[in-house]
């Protein structure tokens, strides 16, 4: 997604605002099971359905938190945070991160990207600060709240 405007020179323009709201993406079981293959966190909570149905206060099994976490990278992108004149773009850094409400398996998440901060840092560096709400489709609460720092070069 492009953002009408939105560069490297006129990055800072923009602080204070909404760039979008991602699309959706399904959080289902072989993502989660993929996760738990890759990080080694193999908790039942996550991986085995039939006891996470008798005895999750879920009701099934639920995605890692850091799973969720993860996919606020992807999702900026889908947004269109990294200026499309910007030559990379690197996490830098997580100032806040709340999990409030678990991703059920088979849930459909997105995520709502505010700009918040620039800071240049020169050689055509800086670090821009986002505030993330990633929302879960039919829930009141968000799955997780998070300030994230990524590094942009142009």
């Amino acid at each position: 997604m492009s953002i009408a405007g939105y560069g490297i020179a006129t990055i800072d323009e923009f602080v204070g605002t909404e760039l979008g709201v991602s699309e959706w993406i399904v959080v289902d079981q072989a993502r989660i099971d993929a996760f738990a293959q890759c990080t080694g966190d193999t908790q039942w909570i996550h991986l085995n359905e039939e006891r996470a149905k008798r005895e999750s206060p879920f009701g099934g099994t639920i995605a890692h938190g850091y799973l969720t976490l993860s996919l606020l990278a992807t999702l900026a992108i889908d947004v269109g945070l990294i200026p499309p004149d910007a030559s990379a773009a690197l996490n830098y850094g997580l100032d806040k991160v709340r999990f409030m409400t678990p991703v059920r398996s088979g849930s459909r998440v997105r995520s709502r990207v505010v700009l918040t901060a620039v800071e240049r840092k020169g050689d055509g560096r800086m670090i821009v600060r986002t505030d993330n709400e990633l929302q879960i489709e039919g829930e009141d609460k968000p799955a997780l709240i998070a300030q994230t720092l990524v590094m942009i070069i142009a």
